[in-house]
């Protein structure tokens, strides 16, 4: 609405100081003829529509900029809103201490899916268990498929017990293996040999008890 009465007001002001400027001639019109009248109405006209046009231009100018500013505050702030609640729901700890709980529960239930596919378990043998597959087919050297300490060792204990995983114990090698190799993880050089003689006495067993 304010808008509206200053463009009015613009456009009145126009016509007036078009009138203004040249009153002389709007004066004499009375005595000028029909066609030199017309004319010089007509060059008015377009005077007074070319100084609203002019002033019109120049406040919508202003009216651009400040919409434009408007706009990009306005997108800045949703930006803005946007970045704070995602450091809001990232910095909250209990937000942060659920979403590592549900990451340690799943990757530890698919830990305990692996142990009954596991060829042996290598014990300390009551603080440390490691489970090793090896699969010719699918890696080159056997793999670490579940690890443990002290009540995550029970479990994987308990959990090959009930699927028949032989344990065999192996106190320096275990604790070797706990601490340097991650599960899904292949066993490394250093370790290999020793490894290897475990698979081989588990395999012995097995053909024994055949």
């Amino acid at each position: 609405m304010a808008k509206s009465i200053l463009k009015i007001t613009l456009v009145g002001a126009a016509v007036t100081a078009v009138i203004y400027l040249n009153l002389d001639s709007v004066l004499l019109l009375s005595q000028k003829s029909i066609t030199v009248g017309a004319a010089t109405v007509g060059e008015l006209t377009v005077l007074m529509g070319l100084a609203a046009a002019v002033l019109l231009l120049l406040l919508a100018i202003p009216d651009y900029l400040y919409q434009r500013y408007d706009h990009e505050k306005q997108i800045r702030m949703s930006k803005k809103d946007v970045r704070d609640e995602h450091k809001t729901m990232e910095g909250d700890p209990k937000i942060r201490s659920r979403r590592k709980q549900r990451q340690l529960d799943m990757a530890m239930s698919r830990m305990m899916q692996e142990i009954p596919k596991a060829d042996v378990v290598i014990t300390n043998p009551t603080h440390y268990a490691v489970a090793i597959k090896y699969d010719q087919a699918e890696a080159d050297a056997p793999v670490v498929v579940a690890k443990g300490m002290d009540f995550m060792a029970e479990r994987i204990k308990l959990i090959a017990k009930q699927h028949e995983v032989p344990l065999v114990e192996n106190v320096a090698l275990a604790r070797a293996m706990y601490a340097t190799i991650d599960v899904s993880q292949q066993v490394n050089e250093e370790m290999f040999q020793a490894v290897a003689e475990v698979l081989a006495f588990v395999y012995r067993l097995k053909e024994r008890s055949k």
